[in-house]
């Protein structure tokens, strides 16, 4: 069987001792006056829900999966998931980081993410039921009307309703500009929604008392494409005034995905059959405002994919050093035993290394991500929050790539430890290959996200936002140029730096005489981009690594964190000179291949 610790020292050295968390929110005023042993507690007691309750739910869970009653259109969830969800309500965790004006605890998103990478490791299918709550509550909380507001917002925040998103139609996914779904508007103000819509994460389930579907359909007057999309909540039980349940609104599960992983998770088609919503926000912008909800997803994906690399890494750590197979190559180290543990081998460190190193560095990116939100919304330097809006919207279509690619990267290779067993239900690691494959796809693919990133988020400003980053790791590489324990890690780091200019600069120059070029870079540019991302996060760690031992601190913590900083920068970091070499190959052996792409 499966097992799992929460890596609460790790989570604790990113989030005090490199980024100095109680110093960053001693300067958000909503922050204030939180200590770093109240918040230890509150992960502690977190890691004990995610590893006592619904880790031991994974497993089984998987092999039962969701069941559908064609009549009632209702659905089953795997045994023992109500219950979880039920202690996940009564002990306030749905509310952690939500505003106290609506029965929020109001602690930093920081903290809940934390909280959810180790949900995520626990039990990826049972945590997304409420994973999506708290990104329809930041639609609503950042464009609902006032009623909106004071309806849906204190029961999201509670936990009683839970929440989705419902973008996708069966003919079209990324391109949203094509939807079908119609809102014809009411005498009273509302609308009736009519459409189908697919693969809707717990749209429906016996979990909660009511969801909010968050609906993108198109008015009668709307214009052609994107620019004709609203947003429309539409419950599934409809409020009455007071908020209590009254009548069954006409939004049903059509029907369950039968899928790859995530099987205790209910995949729904959905069926509106002249559904009654409101319009959240304004006419014909409802891509806008759904976007909050769609980045929340985004940067909840990487954590996805974060959890189940810890996970993986954790188990196949223990299996390698229990594991008999062989003798080392440079003698027996296990006298006492017929074998040694396949630990010794260097090609099973080096896929345990490669896992644990994707871990750290994909932990301290989702911190980072975090905190800059926290400092987005409630920093009172308004160039402050400017700056962090700015620079997490470059990093989010990264920590959504690089984090699930990596992660499946990951598990397959924990996978791989195990040898034959790894391929075995009961030992858990063929569920976590099957659960991490998804998160490449959803919220948008990871090609889509290489797009966004190389189209949107650097050439649309002339790599303005990326040259902000770069001053960060320009910094960084000054105030350690003089410190030769660093160099090993700012050489390489500073190098890939003055490179990705250049780098930016060449598909932009080329971009301009031919916009495939961007395409067919993009891919291999978010990986580099993701590289300077995690350099620049190694490079900080190690740095606390080699100050605290250098104060005399003896805990082997520190020694460990150099290690596999060395590694990844030893063996990950220079696949960014096959990739930039990869991405200056240019778009024409993609896109000049006709007769290799004719078929028979």
């Amino acid at each position: 069987m499966p097992r799992y610790t929460p890596p609460l020292r790790d989570i604790e050295f990113v989030l005090h001792e490199v980024f100095g968390l109680s110093d960053e929110l001693k300067a958000m005023p909503p922050y204030a006056e939180l200590d770093a042993a109240t918040l230890r507690a509150v992960l502690e007691e977190g890691g004990k829900f995610a590893a006592e309750v619904i880790f031991p739910l994974n497993l089984s869970g998987d092999t039962e999966g969701c069941t559908l009653d064609a009549t009632t259109h209702a659905v089953r969830t795997p045994t023992g998931f109500k219950e979880a969800y039920a202690q996940f309500v009564a002990g306030g965790w749905p509310a952690l980081s939500c505003d106290p004006a609506y029965g929020g605890q109001g602690l930093p998103m920081v903290i809940n993410q934390c909280f959810y990478e180790m949900l995520n490791a626990a039990n990826q299918a049972w945590t997304m039921y409420p994973g999506l709550s708290h990104g329809a509550y930041e639609c609503l909380h950042t464009h609902g009307t006032p009623e909106q507001k004071q309806l849906y917002l204190p029961r999201l925040t509670s936990g009683h309703w839970t929440a989705t998103m419902c973008l996708t139609e069966p003919h079209c996914g990324t391109d949203l500009g094509l939807l079908k779904t119609r809102a014809e508007p009411q005498p009273d103000g509302s609308y009736k929604l009519t459409g189908t819509k697919i693969f809707i994460s717990a749209g429906e389930h016996d979990l909660a008392e009511n969801i909010v579907h968050l609906v993108l359909a198109r008015l009668p007057d709307a214009p052609a494409g994107s620019k004709g999309i609203s947003l429309f909540v539409v419950p599934k039980f409809l409020p009455q005034a007071d908020g209590n349940l009254g009548a069954r609104n006409a939004i049903y599960c059509g029907g369950l995905e039968h899928k790859m992983g995530i099987r205790a998770s209910a995949t729904c088609q959905m069926v509106l059959d002249g559904a009654t919503g409101s319009l959240v926000g304004e006419p014909h912008k409802g891509l806008a405002a759904m976007f909050v909800m769609m980045n929340a997803a985004r940067l909840g994906v990487g954590v996805q994919s974060l959890g189940l690399t810890e996970v993986a890494y954790q188990n196949a750590l223990a299996y390698a050093k229990e594991r008999l197979q062989m003798r080392s190559l440079s003698g027996p180290k296990a006298k006492d035993q017929p074998a040694d543990p396949i630990i010794v081998h260097p090609d099973v460190r080096r896929m345990l290394l490669t896992a644990k190193a994707w871990a750290e560095g994909g932990r301290a990116l989702a911190i980072y991500c975090a905190l800059l939100v926290d400092k987005e919304l409630h920093h009172p330097d308004e160039k402050v929050r400017a700056e962090s809006a700015e620079l997490v919207a470059l990093l989010t279509p990264i920590a959504k790539a690089f984090l699930t690619d990596n992660g499946y990267q990951a598990v397959t290779l924990c996978q791989q430890v195990f040898g034959g067993h790894g391929y075995i239900k009961e030992w858990g690691m063929e569920q976590f290959v099957r659960d991490a494959r998804i998160n490449m796809i959803y919220e948008g693919t990871n090609g889509v996200q290489a797009l966004d990133l190389l189209g949107r988020k650097v050439l649309a400003n002339q790599g303005a936002t990326l040259r902000k980053f770069g001053k960060l790791v320009a910094a960084l590489a000054q105030q350690e140029a003089a410190n030769p324990q660093m160099a090993e890690f700012i050489q390489p780091l500073a190098g890939l730096g003055e490179k990705m200019t250049q780098f930016t600069t060449e598909i932009g120059m080329k971009a301009m005489q031919n916009p495939e070029e961007v395409g067919a870079a993009a891919t291999d540019y978010l990986r580099v981009a993701g590289h300077l991302v995690f350099g620049y996060l190694f490079a900080r760690m190690a740095q606390v690594a080699l100050r605290q031992i250098a104060a005399g601190h003896a805990e082997p913590f520190y020694r460990a964190k150099l290690q596999t900083a060395r590694f990844y920068f030893a063996r990950l970091f220079p696949e960014t000179a096959a990739l930039m070499r990869s991405a200056r190959s240019g778009s024409q052996v993609l896109m000049d291949t006709e007769a290799a792409l004719a078929g028979d």
